[in-house]
């Protein structure tokens, strides 16, 4: 994969130096990983934005990176940042739950990694998973309290934290699943990552689904063993 770092604008600070004008101190951004997965979790990143500090060169959103230049920005986007967490849910909690609900949750975790909470995150895209809706706050006395969600249509694209959101994500998720291609040899999970593959498609029907596979997922319908 060619890395098209050159290729159009970089993202910017604007949304987050705005939101500092608001008065917001703490400003994060948040991105998830993982929703169109077969295998693995649903994974969400979040970046607490580092005012004084210019982010780091080459930076973008993590899917218009080749995995080196993810890996090799990685070091750079955690010293940069203020903080930086990622929180997951795992495959059995993304059946169970369903995916928003699932992403809510690997929010909450990201959220609760760090040692304070956001005044504010920005959130990429149209529809916000973190915030409970309305008469289901279903989260314990103990969970940290959410702070307010902006979200940004393309923002991984166009803000600087939310792009350094999904680089953690996307890195952290990608190397657990590198760390499980031993554990079940044969699903390629060292290159698909849990993504949807010819050959992770091969061995799902050869093998059938393992204890990381999403079930509820229609494609395994036409599964054999399952």
């Amino acid at each position: 994969m060619r890395d098209p770092g050159a290729r159009g604008s970089p993202p910017d600070d604007s949304l987050e130096r705005a939101l500092r004008v608001e008065g917001f101190e703490r400003v994060a951004g948040i991105d998830e990983v993982g929703r169109g997965a077969w295998a693995g979790p649903a994974s969400v990143g979040v970046v607490v934005f580092a005012a004084d500090v210019p982010p780091p060169d080459g930076l973008r959103d993590s899917k218009e990176l080749a995995e080196d230049r993810r890996e090799a920005l990685y070091p750079l986007v955690t010293r940069w940042c203020v903080e930086w967490s990622v929180g997951h849910a795992g495959a059995g909690e993304c059946d169970r739950l369903g995916m928003t609900a699932a992403l809510r949750l690997a929010a909450r975790r990201a959220l609760g990694g760090l040692a304070a909470p956001p005044d504010v995150v920005l959130l990429d895209g149209g529809f916000d998973y973190v915030t409970e809706p309305a008469g289901e706050d279903r989260a314990p006395s103990t969970a940290p309290a959410l702070p307010e969600v902006r979200t940004v249509v393309r923002g991984d694209s166009t803000c600087v934290s939310i792009a350094a959101a999904s680089i953690v994500a996307k890195v952290t998720r990608d190397r657990m699943m590198r760390g499980l291609s031993s554990s079940f040899p044969g699903f390629d999970f060292d290159r698909n990552k849990g993504y949807p593959s010819p050959v992770h498609r091969m061995a799902l029907a050869g093998f059938g689904l393992t204890s990381v596979h999403r079930r509820s997922w229609s494609y395994v319908d036409g599964l054999a063993f399952r």
